[in-house]
Formats: C-alpha cells, structure tokens, sequence
C-alpha cells in the first residue's frame, strides 16, 4: 500500500506472465480496474516509496535467478533500471521510511567477496555504500536512517544485528544459533523506558519462530530480549508495524493455514482476527497508520486476491479480484499423518482422484526448499493431475518449514539420508491406505524436489515406477562448482561443506549411484536457472543414457505452468 492506504501495487500473472498492476483500494461492490506495468521480465517484487511517488520493482532476468531492480512512476513512466542486468545480480531492499531512496544489494559475486548493500537514489540512479558483510540482508532502517538492522549468516543459523551508522557500531540481536525471519525498528511503547525496539521473529531458544522485541536505549544499545509472543502449535511467519510502534500485524501458520492476530504493544494484548477469507495469507502489509491491513488470500479452490481488513471494524473486503475461473470444481486434499523408519510422524497434502474407489496410480509430490511448506493453497498442477487421473500425495518430509525449528532441522548436513526414509514411507502410505497400486507411483518434485526425487530412484530403487526431476541437484560437488557463490555459502550449513564434507556429499548424490536407476525418467530444467545450474540435469541425463535407460530430457529457457503440467501428464499417461 502506499503511505495513505490509498493505493495498491500488486503482481499478477493475469496475462500470463508476472507484471505490476496499480490501483485504488475501494471497498465498493464495484471494484476500479487496475492499471497494467509492463517490463521485458517477469516481476517477482514490488514495494512504494515514503512519498508514493516511485514504485521499485524487482525482475527475474530472462526468467532466471538473476535479478535486476528497477524504479517507476506508478503511472509507468520513467522505468529506468537501477541495478542488476543480466550478469549481475541485484536484490531489492525496503525504501527509507522517511526519505526517499531504497536499498539495493549486490551478492558475493565470487568467492572471497562480500555483500553489498546501497542506498539507491531512483531519480538520479546514484548509488552511497550503506553496509557490507558475508551473507548480509537490510531489513529496515530507522525513521533518522541512523539506525539499520540486519540479517546475516547461512541457512538455519542467521543471526540479525543492528548498525548505528553514526557511532559505527554493530550490536548482535540474536547469536546465530537459529534462524531470524523479519525484523524492524519502531519507537518504544509509552511505558518501556527505552527510546526504540527491535522487533523480530526467531526460534533463536525457542521451539517455534515466535515474536522477540529487544529494547534499544538512548545510546542505541541493545537490551535483553523478551519474548512478546508464541505459539506451542504454529510458527509465527509475518509480522509487520505501523509508524508510531503501537500496533503490530502477526500471521500465524497453523498445520499449514494461516491465522492472523493484532498485537497492542503498549498493552501486550492480542486479539485474534476471525472471518479470514480463504486459507493461506501471503504479503501482509500494515498501513502506516494502523487503521489498515492488505492481504493476499487464496484457498484450494481460488488463486491469491488482495483483501482489506479495518483494524478497528475487523471487516473484510475484496479490493483486487482475480479474472473469472473455469467452472469446474477443485478437489480438496486431506491432511494426512504418516510415519517413517525412525519413527517420526509426518504429515502431507492428499488430492484424491473424485469418484475413484479402489486403488489407482499416483504421485508423490516433494516440495522445494528444502525449507519450504506444502499448504492447502491453489495448486493448478496438482489439480490437473488429479483430473487426468492421478492421485497427488505432497508430504511435508523433515526440514519442512511450519513445525518448530527443531523439525526444520532434522535433515542438516548428516541428517540427509533419514529424509530419503520419508519418502519412502509416503509412499508406502499411499499403498497401505488403498490410495495407490504400488506399481503405479511416481515420484516428482522440483528444485530441492527434483534432487529427492533422483534419490529416490538412486538410493531406493524399485519403490517407485517412475520419476519425473524438475531443476533437481544430481551431484553436490558440481552443485557447489557452478551454483551462485551466494547461494554456495549460505547452504553449507545445510547440505554440507564441499571440502569438509566431502566424502558425505558424494555419498547423497545421485550422479553417483546413476546405475541404480532402471526406471522410466523425465528432465526437466530451465537453461537461465543459476541457482540449480542446468548442468545437474545435462550430467545426469547423459549417464542415463550412456547405460541406454530411458529417459527424456526437456531444456527450456521458458516453460509455463500449463505447458509443464502437460508435459507432466503425457509423460504419465505414457509410463505409468
């Protein structure tokens, strides 16, 4: 939203790629028609500058990892590109909250190399140093810019500092032995006796991400952290501000759904929201005064639209909808729990194929990440599928995010070849609750779940009948060689270190138990991807078929939903 909750600038894909749209947010029955920003490359973020007079935009270049920021006027003028092209890579940071320059970061563009961070003016392009560091992130800066907090750190061990740019001074806010979410600076409530606090989401000595202020005195110290909010059955996942510090915006993430909840800081009391339109919440955003909060909302059966809660009414009401949708019904899964090899007790999405009785094929559907969640969200592949016959069984396996950071962490470094247990037993569910022959299970996933999938063919052969990899690491040691540095660094702590960890590393690689995969194999992968470079799945395909196994491989600079998922079907209709 901008400042005055006046106007919304939202991404949609309406006409089939990712663009800016802007609009007014009306809560009349009749709602205003948006205005369309285009750029040469999908856009994967958006956010207003403190005078609603810019939009920064962040693109993927040709679709890839790679990113490029760019400013606009919100009537789409003046579109210049600020930072990034398609060699470097640039991130997008927030805007100044009381001037008028956003941040912009440039990653570790090779080993050795630090993170940049500017401060970017959008009328002149100029760019002034703001901070440096290893894996650093800005995550918000003080209303004076005196103060900035950030993020550094490799996955699942972050820890978040504040920099006070006159005095030159770091002071740690968390140590690093967790992960920390967002975190920002607002004034302190009436009856703290500091000037400032540092809000943040940590599982840092928690078992779940919860809400963590630290009091920031006069002399920008930092205090003892205390724990304003938790939850022993959810993870706190957003939690944003209004200007004067008093009012909190929290989104809770609850088996998956999302639940949200106002938080009154002078006070410490949280009211619960009820009437959430829809499942799963994504981008919440606090107005600047409080009085207004923006949503994207979707559900199984229904894509992401931008809804309005008034803080003070608690109604709802649509303020951008989606184009009209195909009649059709979706068919809604079943939270289903599960139990692997160890023990452990899983949980997974279960699209059941309507009016099948009896068992039938089936796909198991890994999830990337590996940190990310499979939620109750509109999922148009996993429908298709479930349309053309197929059972879609998505399970949240160990390092899943949404279950407390000792579960997020199960599958470090070590940890690895329990999460191939998981799998198995996913499947293994599917046969033993009637669901699935269990000659007629695939097995898929992309990114982290192209590379689950390839080790489930390797490492368990004969489980599945055939596999489908979408963008999957084959073998870490050329991962680590080829990937973003970036990226390189800041999954160390999770996969392992490919000096250190080296004969572990060779040990879960599927490229190197390639002879163990007999059945049925599609490839998919994007030739722009640079996070998982494609070379993971021109290796893997070139062993396969030196040993005459069958397997297509698709390369792609651009590949749709619609024309993956066919590619999908047609792949199964043929094999399983």
């Amino acid at each position: 939203m901008t400042p005055d909750a006046g106007r919304v600038a939202f991404i949609s894909d309406r006409t089939g790629v990712p663009e800016v749209w802007v609009q007014e947010v009306e809560t009349a029955d009749v709602l205003p028609e948006p205005v369309r920003i285009a750029f040469d490359h999908p856009v994967v973020e958006v956010s207003w500058s403190a005078d609603s007079r810019w939009l920064a935009v962040k693109l993927a270049t040709d679709g890839g990892v790679r990113s490029q920021v760019w400013v606009v006027r919100p009537d789409g003028t003046d579109a210049r590109c600020i930072a990034g092209d398609a060699r470097v890579h640039a991130d997008l940071g927030p805007w100044t909250r009381s001037g008028h320059r956003v941040v912009v970061r440039f990653p570790s563009p090779a080993v050795g190399r630090a993170t940049e961070a500017y401060l970017a003016n959008p009328t002149t392009g100029g760019l002034t140093p703001l901070a440096s560091g290893n894996l650093i992130a800005v995550l918000d800066l003080s209303a004076e810019e005196r103060t900035i907090v950030m993020r550094d750190g490799p996955r699942g061990a972050e820890y978040c500092v504040v920099v006070d740019r006159i005095a030159q001074s770091h002071t740690r806010l968390t140590r690093g032995v967790g992960t920390t979410g967002n975190a920002f600076v607002r004034p302190a409530p009436g009856n703290w006796d500091v000037t400032s606090v540092a809000y943040l989401i940590t599982d840092e000595g928690i078992l779940r991400p919860s809400l963590v202020a630290v009091p920031i005195d006069g002399d920008h110290v930092p205090g003892e952290q205390r724990v304003l909010a938790r939850r022993f059955d959810a993870d706190l996942e957003f939690v944003d501000s209004d200007d004067a510090g008093s009012r909190l915006l929290l989104v809770w993430k609850v088996d998956g759904r999302s639940e949200i909840e106002l938080f009154t800081t002078a006070s410490g009391v949280r009211t619960p929201i009820d009437g959430l339109p829809g499942s799963v919440v994504t981008t919440p955003v606090l107005s600047r005064d409080g009085d207004s909060v923006l949503v994207a909302v979707e559900d199984v059966g229904h894509p992401k639209e931008l809804w309005h809660l008034d803080t003070v009414t608690h109604a709802w009401t649509r303020v951008a909808a989606v184009p009209p949708l195909a009649a059709e019904e979706p068919v809604t899964p079943t939270l289903e729990t599960f139990t692997s090899r160890d023990g452990l007790v899983l949980s997974g999405w279960l699209y059941r194929v309507p009016g099948r009785v009896g068992p039938g094929p089936a796909v198991v559907y890994l999830h990337g990440g590996p940190e990310s969640q499979e939620r109750p969200t509109f999922a148009p592949h996993h429908q298709a599928l479930v349309r053309a016959g197929y059972a879609v069984f998505a399970p949240n396996v160990r390092g899943s995010g949404g279950f407390g950071r000792d579960f997020a962490h199960l599958d470090d470094v070590a940890g690895r070849p329990a999460v191939f247990d998981d799998v198995v037993a996913a499947r293994d569910s599917l046969v033993a609750s009637g669901v699935a022959f269990a000659d007629r299970i695939a097995v898929t996933g992309r990114s982290y779940g192209g590379y689950l999938s390839l080790a489930a063919l390797a490492f368990t052969p004969g489980t599945f009948a055939v596999g489908i990899d979408v963008s999957g690491i084959s073998d870490f040691q050329s991962f680590y060689r080829e990937t973003e540095p970036w990226i390189a660094a800041a999954a160390y702590s999770k996969y392992g270190h490919p000096r250190t960890d080296r004969r572990l590393l060779k040990s879960i690689s599927p490229l190197r138990h390639v002879g163990a995969i007999n059945v049925p194999l599609l490839v998919v992968h994007s030739e722009s991807d640079t996070n998982v470079p494609v070379g993971e799945s021109r290796r893997i395909v070139a062993a396969l078929e030196k040993r005459g196994r069958e397997v297509e491989f698709v390369e792609s600079s651009r590949m749709g939903l619609a024309e993956l998922t066919e590619r999908y079907i047609a792949f199964l209709d043929a094999h399983l």
